[in-house]
């Protein structure tokens, strides 16, 4: 499918055109993050602790009188580094080890699918927890664990359609001029392939995203004072009765954020998908 045949598609999707708004609304703001947020997220001002949503104050403020908006807004850069670190190394796990399996079969595909079958017995979040917890917390350890037990997925994609385009006439016809396996693989099986890993790369940065919220949330993502939408749940479930907006704001914020690339993603399945077309 072209790219034109693909944006037409795709744009016809009111609620596909809606999630990429509210993604690309968000990668403005987490870039911009500095000139956006009224206060510096870290500022501690003791005179306006537990301040409701206010003019100066538009999402109010925590239990150390920092400013709740520019908390969330700097929160949102962690959101996206962890959603996008994490599953681009998923991907390229994944793209690597479904390729060498779908395209050279036999014990390699065997013993590289009871791998994906092995991980795939331990439940990804209890895993993660795991490993976290042996670890020191930090963003960097989070978008690497997080990869390294999410790649299964795009493995089994990207195995799948190897299988099915291997036997095309267009790969034997390379074979048949000499082309190598690695020019096989990358040049005529690979991009091929891309249509499944897209939507499943897209709605994986979804599924990261509430993967760092409930480490952090829990304890063992990132640290106080670095504002994440997690760790401010955190911070507000104490007060939840008498400062409803320390949960509900952030809260909102990893609502927004799972169902706009939840929408995009589902879009982009329905513009690339061949069973779907009109």
């Amino acid at each position: 499918m072209h790219g034109r045949e693909f944006w037409q598609r795709f744009r016809r999707n009111r609620l596909a055109m809606t999630g990429l708004v509210l993604v690309a609304g968000m990668f403005v703001v987490s870039l911009a993050a500095p000139w956006l947020a009224p206060y510096d997220p870290g500022y501690i001002d003791l005179e306006a602790v537990l301040m409701p949503p206010s003019r100066e104050h538009w999402l109010g403020t925590d239990n150390l009188g920092r400013d709740v908006l520019s908390r969330i807004i700097y929160g949102s850069q962690v959101s996206l580094k962890v959603g996008f670190v994490s599953v681009g190394l998923a991907t390229l796990i994944g793209l690597f080890l479904g390729s060498v399996a779908g395209f050279y079969g036999g014990w390699v595909d065997f013993l590289l699918m009871r791998l994906v079958d092995l991980m795939l017995c331990f439940p990804s979040f209890f895993l993660i927890l795991a490993v976290i917890a042996v670890l020191e917390p930090s963003i960097w350890n989070i978008m690497v664990v997080i990869g390294l037990t999410s790649w299964m997925g795009v493995a089994r994609l990207v195995r799948a359609e190897f299988l099915s385009l291997r036997e095309r006439e267009f790969v034997l016809a390379a074979r048949a001029l000499g082309a190598s396996d690695f020019r096989l693989i990358w040049r005529h099986l690979l991009p091929n392939a891309l249509a499944p890993v897209m939507v499943s790369a897209t709605l994986g940065v979804a599924g990261a995203i509430l993967t760092e919220s409930a480490l952090s949330f829990l304890g063992l993502g990132v640290q106080p004072p670095t504002p994440s939408w997690g760790n401010m749940l955190t911070a507000g479930k104490d007060s939840l009765e008498i400062a409803w907006w320390l949960s509900v704001f952030p809260g909102l914020a990893i609502l927004i954020t799972v169902l706009s690339y939840n929408l995009l993603g589902e879009g982009v399945r329905e513009a690339i998908d061949p069973r779907l077309r009109d």
